[in-house]
């Protein structure tokens, strides 16, 4: 039963988002039928499609950046332990190159989560999300370590606290066309 509360409810709301158009003269009824078909097939789709209109909140520009940060830091890892796997002399050359390659494939979910947001993409604010939960853990890790790595971990953990709070935020939500639960 939730789920056709769920579908009504997307319903109503594309029905609310979808522009009249103005009509000047009468039309056969048949290109009526289709036209409205079509219509409706437009106004489900637009919102999976199409990012909402008007001004980039200033929450989700900051949020883009710093995934977008993240990414860049995990791609630079991730080529230079590939490249000191291969070119350095390592202890397993296989398992440095190996985690060269995983760390460039983890720098691709918090890169599309960038690209998302900036691209106010309804779908970018769950990926955005488990990114930064997933560097908490890290961020901790770092810290216990202790030295250098504390100066890191802090900053880790910064990071990923900032876009959860900027993507929490009911403006940000709202701008990326993520509305309340029906109940």
């Amino acid at each position: 039963m939730s789920s056709k509360k769920s579908a009504t409810a997307k319903k109503a709301r594309a029905a609310k988002t979808a522009k009249p158009t103005p009509t000047t003269a009468p039309k056969a009824a048949g290109a009526t039928q289709a036209k409205g078909t079509e219509g409706s097939k437009g106004a489900k789709a637009a919102p999976a499609d199409e990012a909402p209109s008007g001004p980039r909140p200033t929450r989700i520009t900051a949020a883009a950046m710093l995934a977008a940060a993240e990414a860049v830091v995990l791609v630079g890892l991730g080529v230079y332990v590939l490249v000191m796997g291969l070119t350095g002399d390592p202890d397993s050359p296989q398992q440095a190159e190996m985690l060269g390659v995983t760390v460039l494939a983890l720098a691709a979910l918090p890169l599309a989560a960038a690209r998302g947001l900036w691209q106010r993409r309804r779908w970018s604010r769950g990926p955005a999300m488990i990114t930064q939960l997933m560097a908490l853990p890290v961020a901790w890790t770092l810290v216990q370590n202790g030295g250098g790595l504390i100066a890191v971990g802090v900053a880790t953990a910064v990071a990923a606290f900032a876009v959860l709070a900027l993507l929490i935020n009911p403006t940000a939500t709202e701008a990326l066309g993520i509305g309340p639960r029906d109940a």
